[in-house]
């Protein structure tokens, strides 16, 4: 049976701020293998939601040689959050209209087949481009408008809590 748990979003958020300008020594850097986006936004969800998913499919980091695709890189975080009914985070896509802090925003920039890139919310002034603060990885940003980027779509990932095995 599982439990599900409020997702806290003020930790994902202070992780966030803390990591976002340099890279918390228990986890791998993939800077330099890709981008390291979805690992960062990996490690604040799981600040606010406690619970990996070790499961084959699952969304988890032991080491750089055991961490499920998921942790890691942005579609399948997307397709993990979003279709995960077992232990961990779980999330439905969004809009800017109904973020709130600690979600994600996923980027699809102009030329690229796919979404490459993901952001955290860490405050919202308006709900705009202008407005959304985030934080990110990879290219290191602490509290940048969302408008900061160019892109050429976005999704909002709206984080709605966690489960765990009772």
């Amino acid at each position: 049976m599982l439990k599900i748990s409020k997702y806290n979003r003020q930790n994902a958020v202070n992780y966030a701020l803390e990591y976002a300008l340099k890279r918390n020594p228990k986890y791998h850097d993939y800077s330099n293998e890709g981008g390291n986006c979805a690992n960062y936004i990996s490690q604040c969800i799981l600040a606010g939601a406690p619970q990996m998913n070790t499961s084959q499919n699952g969304w988890f980091y032991f080491s750089p040689a055991n961490t499920s695709i998921s942790w890691a890189n942005v579609e399948p975080f997307f397709n993990f959050a979003t279709t995960n009914l077992g232990e961990g985070f779980f999330a439905s896509k969004s809009t800017l209209e109904a973020c709130e802090i600690g979600d994600i925003i996923q980027l699809k920039f102009k030329n690229k087949p796919n979404f490459s890139h993901s952001l955290i919310i860490t405050k919202i002034n308006t709900r705009t481009p202008n407005g959304i603060i985030v934080c990110a990885n990879t290219n290191d940003t602490l509290n940048k408008p969302l408008s900061h980027y160019l892109y050429a779509q976005m999704r909002v990932l709206h984080i709605l809590g966690y489960r765990t095995q009772i």
